[in-house]
């Protein structure tokens, strides 16, 4: 590790909090989505990988699971979700010697250059102020040849019938508290740009959508389950910070049921995934 020096810090906050049970609903997050977020991912031959952001460990846990030689270095800034990350890894026999945990700004890595060969953020960029700056940084730590892949939402895309106006009014406020947090709920659709302009090579980007409807109603009620605990898990902060009111919050879940138990819902969300190489 080196001593640069600091420069701001490139996150702002986290709309869903620090408590137990958001830590507890990342992992359930990670272990739901993992089918989504982690096949294909270009990482065969990376044996030391930076992940940004690595929170409580939930993905960092999957990548060492699906990569046996891969060592991963987690940078993070949050003490209580570092600490977390560090009691759910030790648990797990794969993981044993195969990875280091950091307290970090993103948009300071206290690496040198050239010190690992291959990235993985998942759901940061949305959280971060300045997310050209942090894939600076992953960019100056990586390797030339080395792949990076970035995971990210893509809010504007969230479609529910039956028609659900508190649950959509929550939505609004939910995305205006990230902005006012100095966020980004639509950083997926910029991706590519933002890739392309810090110097990375060979950028694709993939848009990967959810749309469930009766051709899959078990797993149409599973996602339902999963995205009505992401949305409450923001109310508490919303609430706090006058955004939205005790009527919308309870207005969203009677719709949230009542679209659960609807014969002929819909559910519609996609996020992005974009994969680059450092030359």
């Amino acid at each position: 590790m080196s001593g640069r020096k600091q420069r701001p810090a490139a996150t702002r906050g986290y709309v869903h909090g620090f408590t137990r049970e958001e830590q507890d609903r990342l992992y359930r997050q990670a272990r739901f989505l993992e089918h989504r977020v982690h096949e294909g991912l270009p990482f065969r031959r990376t044996k030391q990988l930076v992940e940004i952001g690595c929170g409580v460990g939930a993905q960092t846990d999957i990548l060492l699971r699906r990569h046996p030689a891969m060592h991963v270095t987690g940078v993070d800034a949050s003490a209580t979700n570092l600490a977390r990350a560090k009691r759910h890894l030790g648990r797990l026999p794969w993981a044993r010697g195969r990875y280091a945990l950091r307290a970090g700004d993103a948009g300071s890595l206290e690496f040198e250059a050239d010190s690992f060969d291959g990235a993985f953020l998942c759901w940061i960029l949305e959280h971060v102020a300045d997310p050209m700056l942090v894939l600076s940084e992953a960019r100056r730590v990586l390797r030339p040849g080395s792949p990076i892949v970035v995971t990210e939402v893509l809010n504007a895309t969230f479609f529910l019938q039956p028609y659900s106006p508190n649950t959509l009014s929550y939505w609004k406020a939910f995305n205006e508290h990230q902005i006012a947090l100095r966020g980004d709920p639509f950083v997926g659709a910029k991706l590519g740009n933002l890739l392309q302009a810090v110097g990375y090579r060979d950028i694709e980007v993939a848009v990967k959508p959810i749309h469930l409807d009766n051709r899959a109603p078990g797993e149409r009620a599973e996602f339902l389950a999963y995205w009505t605990e992401l949305l409450l898990s923001g109310a508490p902060a919303l609430g706090q910070a006058g955004k939205v009111g005790d009527k919308v919050v309870e207005g969203m879940k009677r719709e949230l049921l009542r679209v659960a138990h609807d014969p002929d819902a819909v559910f519609f969300y996609a996020f992005v995934q974009a994969q680059a190489v450092v030359l």
